[in-house]
């Protein structure tokens, strides 16, 4: 019998989470069954069952998939010999998840809410988050070694902050109209531009690279 190759399995696996996010966010979580998500992916019980046994391992595993992608981005971040601006980091990390994973953009919120009746869900989401938070404390600290950021800020309560407006981001997403990374993006370059605060002026900013122009 010929061995499945590992492309065939982890797309599969795609497909499923795939029909069962459409599921999630059209009908909601608990209205969902697992016979919808039969009928969605147009897969069998047993293909199915074979990657998750319920609708929680099926959540579980799009939230898990979301944060790792957001966290692969940090990670290049914080390795880089000069870590990019958080608005940079941020953009490719949130365009990744739009991109890559193709999920509703309401799912978002229904799993965050999801966590407060499943110990099981929380935990997933609390361990990645809190992965996250290592990751952008690793960068704050690239920025501060390198005089990019004023060294007696806590790198942690700056961490929580980035991480704050990639929440936000998704939330505006799910729930507002249509929101570009660009807007985000644009944004953060405002405030960061700002040339000092009620403690005086920070860092001298260096010069970046022209950002290139969007296509239509």
């Amino acid at each position: 019998m010929a061995r499945v190759s590992q492309e065939h399995l982890e797309a599969r696996r795609r497909q499923i989470l795939q029909g069962a996010a459409r599921c999630f966010a059209r009908d909601g979580f608990h209205a969902t069954s697992m016979a919808d998500v039969f009928k969605e992916t147009g897969l069998s019980a047993g293909a199915v069952y074979r990657y998750f046994p319920s609708k929680e391992a099926i959540v579980g595993a799009i939230a898990h998939e979301v944060l790792s992608t957001v966290r692969a981005a940090f990670d290049e971040a914080a390795a880089a010999p000069r870590p990019p601006w958080p608005d940079e980091i941020l953009e490719v990390a949130l365009g990744r998840v739009t991109e890559v994973l193709v999920f509703p953009p309401p799912l978002v919120v229904q799993v965050w809410a999801e966590t407060f009746r499943d110990p099981g869900l929380a935990a997933i989401l609390r361990e990645a988050l809190s992965g996250l938070i290592d990751a952008w404390t690793s960068v704050v600290k690239a920025y501060q070694e390198q005089g990019m950021m004023r060294p007696d800020v806590d790198p942690a309560h700056v961490a929580r902050t980035l991480l704050a407006c990639a929440q936000g981001y998704m939330l505006q997403r799910a729930i507002m109209a249509p929101f570009d990374l660009s807007v985000l993006r644009d944004g953060l370059r405002a405030l960061m531009s700002m040339p000092g605060g009620p403690e005086g002026p920070g860092p001298q900013e260096p010069p970046r690279a022209a950002t290139p122009a969007r296509r239509p």
